[in-house]
């Protein structure tokens, strides 16, 4: 399985899945890296693994349109069969959302549909579940539809929260989780 991964920081779930195609317990290989920051560390990460990347944003294409069809020639010409949205913090326009249909996963720190969609982002969702007085909270895998965090769900992994936990605990925790399903989402994936 050839795997395109989106990201716009600092690649912790890029790395992630560079272990697993590793270590074997993920049949794939990471073709292409994209980012819309051309700093990302996530950028760094792929380079270290002789990984093409290509930095597309609003920087090098101003027309929306015009960076939705980079974007998608991007992946096309990589020929991803999945692409993962690891810490992408970028809408992904129509065409590439209808090319790639059903082929983009994204991580969200929570069970959704609960604490998603817009703004519910990083330590952002983790602030709000513990604000709301959750005694439990979770990763989501899903693919990626018109908007955020609506997409059908395809796993979902349910993590505890401890009295003494803050925002930082919860979010370590959490990744951890989120990491250890995308790898299994995309391995029953890649095994049909």
């Amino acid at each position: 399985m050839r795997i395109a991964v989106l990201a716009s920081h600092g690649g912790t779930t890029l790395q992630a899945v560079l272990d697993a195609c590793a270590a074997k317990t993920l049949n794939a290989t990471v073709v292409l890296v994209i980012s819309n920051n051309s700093n990302a560390g996530a950028l760094a990460r792929a380079r270290a693994h002789d990984i093409p990347t290509r930095h597309l944003s609003s920087a090098t294409h101003t027309d929306a349109e015009e960076l939705d069809q980079a974007v998608c020639a991007a992946l096309t010409e990589a020929k991803a069969d999945y692409v993962v949205l690891g810490g992408y913090m970028k809408k992904l326009g129509p065409q590439t959302l209808k090319v790639f249909r059903n082929r983009i996963l994204n991580t969200h720190p929570a069970l959704l549909p609960k604490f998603g969609g817009h703004g519910f982002y990083g330590r952002r969702v983790h602030a709000a579940v513990l604000d709301a007085g959750e005694r439990v909270t979770g990763a989501t895998v899903h693919f990626v539809d018109g908007e955020y965090d609506t997409g059908p769900i395809l796993g979902q992994v349910r993590v505890p929260i401890h009295a003494t936990d803050d925002v930082a605990a919860v979010e370590d925790r959490v990744k951890r989780a989120e990491q250890r399903l995308l790898i299994a989402t995309l391995q029953a994936l890649s095994s049909g």
